[in-house]
């Protein structure tokens, strides 16, 4: 063993030694190195270090041969593999296929379930749910699980999906816009419910949340609506015991009596298909009211392309939740509040979704199920 060591071999096995975060065997090696270096001997390096001599002697002799960088553990074989790269592979198509394909009373897979069929499919002789496991971490696999989605039914979808788009981007039917002319996101937030705490919320403090007790009376619930001028980023809500036609043409009627709309050239009301809004009859509704507003529909279950969904999320954080209300009344009193808050402070949406991720989206989907616009489009002009 050489007694001399370099200044950054010296601070390298210094902070190996003394290191926080140090795994144990290499303190210890480090340790054995630099008690060497101060002269000591095998023998006393075992007795101070609590080591066997052997052990000593093994980690000092590498040190010679390789300095610092043979402290290190050596590279192991391992155990052989017990099961072949098929298997492995067969395992996994098992995990992508559903149970009810095979017969399987499950709803989904988990590791336990997988490695039992394994075995009963005699794709392999015995394997451990940890061994599945390891092998679907490979390639990011979780069969137990799932999201909830809608496939896209609506014939028209693109047609209607980038009429919506065009607006947001203030074109309508290939033309760009005027300034007397606006784009409206509408829709209804139901059942919003005054739910009085049986104990008062408690403020945060330091390192503490807001408390919310569980227990709550109910005080009732509203249905709010909205109206949003996406352009300004201008809203206009109205609380109602329910929805419906009515409540909705008031929403209407209280927009395009204002000015700049009751002025303007056109109003386009972007609006999903809920049931007072649906159809060529809640089309016309405002029309025959109001000359110049024009209704313009979602796709069907394609409600996250109005801008108003995003609004009433910031609503649902902002003002609903948690909700600890002691009365309707006050609901009412805080939307409307909000509102004047809102129209003072808010800026546009920032929207990005735009034609070309439509596209991109209906290619993917028909990447699953090649063909389904297409056969739709001809089925509708037949």
């Amino acid at each position: 063993m050489p007694a001399e060591l370099t200044a950054s071999e010296r601070h390298r096995l210094k902070k190996m030694a003394y290191g926080h975060k140090t795994p144990h065997q290499t303190r210890q090696r480090a340790t054995i190195v630099l008690l060497a270096a101060r002269g000591r001997g095998n023998a006393r390096i075992a007795t101070e270090t609590r080591l066997h001599v052997d052990t000593v002697r093994r980690w000092c002799g590498r040190f010679t041969l390789g300095r610092a960088p043979a402290l290190a553990d050596r590279k192991r074989s391992g155990r052989p593999p017990t099961s072949t790269a098929l298997q492995i592979a067969e395992v996994k198509a098992l995990a992508c296929q559903l149970p009810t394909e095979s017969g399987t009373p499950l709803s989904r897979w988990s590791c336990p379930e997988l490695a039992r069929e394994a075995v009963t499919r005699a794709i392999t002789e015995t394997i451990s749910a940890s061994t599945v496991r390891r092998w679907l971490r490979d390639d990011a696999l979780k069969p137990w699980q799932y999201r909830s989605w809608i496939f896209i039914r609506d014939p028209d979808f693109r047609v209607t999906a980038q009429r919506v788009l065009d607006l947001y981007a203030r074109t309508f039917d290939g033309a760009p816009l005027g300034e007397d002319e606006y784009v409206i996101s509408a829709d209804e937030k139901t059942s919003v419910q005054a739910r009085c705490r049986c104990h008062p919320t408690l403020a945060p403090g330091q390192a503490r949340a807001m408390r919310v007790n569980h227990e709550y009376g109910r005080g009732g619930a509203l249905a709010y609506l909205a109206a949003y001028d996406i352009h300004p980023a201008t809203v206009f809500g109205r609380c109602e015991q329910t929805t419906g036609i009515v409540p909705f043409m008031k929403l209407v009627e209280r927009v395009m009596t204002s000015e700049p709309y009751a002025s303007a050239k056109r109003v386009f009301w972007i609006v999903d298909n809920g049931s007072s809004r649906r159809g060529k009859k809640a089309a016309d509704r405002p029309a025959s009211r109001f000359p110049n507003a024009v209704m313009v529909h979602t796709p069907v279950h394609a409600s996250w392309l109005n801008q108003m969904e995003i609004f009433f999320s910031i609503v649902q954080r902002k003002v609903v939740s948690p909700n600890d209300f002691t009365d309707l009344d006050q609901v009412r009193k805080r939307l409307r509040a909000f509102d004047d808050r809102y129209n003072a402070t808010a800026q546009p949406f920032q929207w990005k979704f735009t034609t070309t991720d439509l596209d991109d989206l209906l290619a993917g989907l028909d990447r699953h199920q090649p063909g389904r616009h297409e056969e739709s489009s001809t089925a509708l002009a037949a």
